[in-house]
């Protein structure tokens, strides 16, 4: 038992190169770019392109599993077999054929044009009101307190206080209320405002005024929380008024936004573009798989490296700063070929993987259908490839695919498996989505609870319990349903 302990205990201890291994596997496409620009900057040996020379490394002999940092502070330069390095083989085999970009693949960039921050625009929209010079910057620090989404969540008292501390402006509430008044007039309607109750009244007034509108304004100024909570039945005797005419007025307050300044939240933001890392086809009903090329450089091992080695070669006098020199440029080759060999067994791992998943998802890919999806865990991956389950998890965390039916994150794929009333096991994912079809097609005048949900299931074929429902609708970022209730 011992010494079984002890083999599974050195096992697992993963050697600098395997872990760096990991990291590559884990890059998606763009990241994975970078970090081949960073290695091509730090390591003179390793170049781009195909190679011109007659001789290649011929490195695919050399193993590098038991590779230390430090194994060559003491390398002896006449042991150095300068033969391992010079090769008649002019191409590097590590490329995978599956290639969706071609060398003729044009990068075009489409040039940016700054645009104006939030409150930046709010500030150049005061420039259109004539204001005294106090009551302009006065206007300025309101405007400089609204958050992201468009509102003051200070009080008044406070800013009034700010502004004599920080300012030197001493006024009083009232005259602040007056220019904040000034505030609430600029666009998008609705910024500014204190709470989301002001919020949307302020963007009722802005509206045109119809009976349907000063119903919702009237609502929203004096049964906020009944709206709030959709005591729809309390509204209707309070108003006196019709279903239909009520049911206008909702209509009126839903068409608000909530967040005036969201539109503008994502200027400061970097948006990250995704790039695909695979992408399926469907070519004559049969399935086809594609590695964005990206992951696939042309690299080969610097000719000026080799030709100095070849230079010390034919060396007769071999000299102490010859040997020095012999040992960098031996460093710096292995590491340039260990790097290539690692993008060889990163394409192969990404490939093979995918390549898994994509069979093991047959009937999904060819026609889309999520309740086609699976049960499908790390493991049922990892036993079809003979690889580590923390490499699958690698790999479907942090890559996409693009599929006939959109772009999705590879780990959307998996999922737990659940019995039915047959004892068939059947994925979460297909369960959720037959929930999801269940809340789009009620009756949204008197939308199902929770129970009922799981009795629908339940007479569907699957029996779950109600917490489990609730769980669910949860993930699916689905309301209850007193909130999922219309007029």
């Amino acid at each position: 038992m011992l010494k079984h302990s002890l083999q599974f205990k050195l096992s697992q201890k993963l050697s600098p190169q395997q872990i760096q291994l990991m990291k590559l596997i884990q890059l998606p496409t763009q990241a994975f770019e970078q970090r081949l620009k960073e290695e091509m900057n730090e390591n003179p040996a390793l170049e781009g392109g195909k190679e011109e020379d007659e001789f290649a490394d011929e490195y695919e002999k050399e193993e590098f599993d038991d590779y230390e940092e430090d194994e060559y502070e003491h390398i002896d330069a006449e042991d150095i077999n300068i033969d391992e390095y010079l090769s008649n083989d002019e191409t590097p085999e590590y490329k995978l054929q599956a290639n969706n970009y071609s060398d003729d693949d044009e990068e075009r960039e489409t040039p940016l044009v700054a645009p104006v921050t939030f409150h930046q625009d709010l500030i150049n929209q005061l420039n259109t009101f004539i204001l005294t010079d106090e009551d302009r910057d006065i206007a300025e620090f309101l405007v400089g307190s609204i958050d992201d989404m468009g509102y003051i969540r200070r009080t008044v008292a406070d800013i009034v206080d700010d502004l004599a501390f920080t300012q030197g402006i001493y006024t009083d509430e009232e005259n602040v209320l007056r220019i904040l008044h000034v505030v609430h007039e600029l666009e998008p309607a609705g910024v500014g405002a204190r709470d989301l109750q002001e919020c949307l009244l302020l963007q009722l007034k802005h509206k045109t005024p119809t009976e349907y509108v000063d119903l919702a304004i009237n609502i929203i100024e004096n049964q906020f929380e009944q709206f709030s909570k959709k005591h729809y039945d309390k509204l209707l005797q309070k108003y006196g008024v019709s279903q239909e005419q009520l049911k206008k007025a909702v209509e009126e307050i839903e068409k608000l936004n909530p967040k005036p300044g969201g539109a503008f939240a994502g200027n400061n933001k970097i948006v990250e573009h995704v790039v695909p890392d695979f992408t399926i086809r469907i070519v004559e009903g049969e399935l086809e798989l594609l590695l964005n090329g990206r992951n696939a450089p042309e690299l080969h091992v610097s000719k000026d490296y080799q030709d100095m080695l070849r230079t010390y070669k034919d060396s007769r006098d071999k000299s102490n700063n010859q040997k020095d020199a012999v040992q960098f440029i031996k460093q710096k080759l292995d590491s340039a070929k260990w790097f290539i060999d690692a993008i060889k067994q990163r394409q192969e791992t990404l490939f093979v993987t995918m390549n898994a998943i994509m069979h093991y998802q047959q009937e999904f890919f060819l026609d889309g259908d999520e309740t086609k999806l699976r049960p499908m865990i790390l493991k049922d991956i990892a036993e079809m490839v003979d690889l580590d389950i923390s490499t699958i998890s690698r790999v479907a965390n942090s890559k996409y695919v693009d599929t006939p039916y959109g772009t999705k994150l590879i780990k959307e794929f998996f999922s737990e498996a659940m019995k039915n009333d047959q004892g068939e096991d059947v994925s979460t994912l297909e369960i959720k989505k037959i929930l999801q079809n269940i809340i789009e097609d009620e009756d949204k005048k008197k939308p199902l609870p929770d129970d009922q949900l799981a009795d629908i299931l339940k007479e569907k074929g699957y029996p779950i319990a109600r917490r489990t429902v609730a769980k669910y609708r949860e993930q699916l970022e689905i309301p209850v349903a007193r909130m999922r209730k219309k007029i």
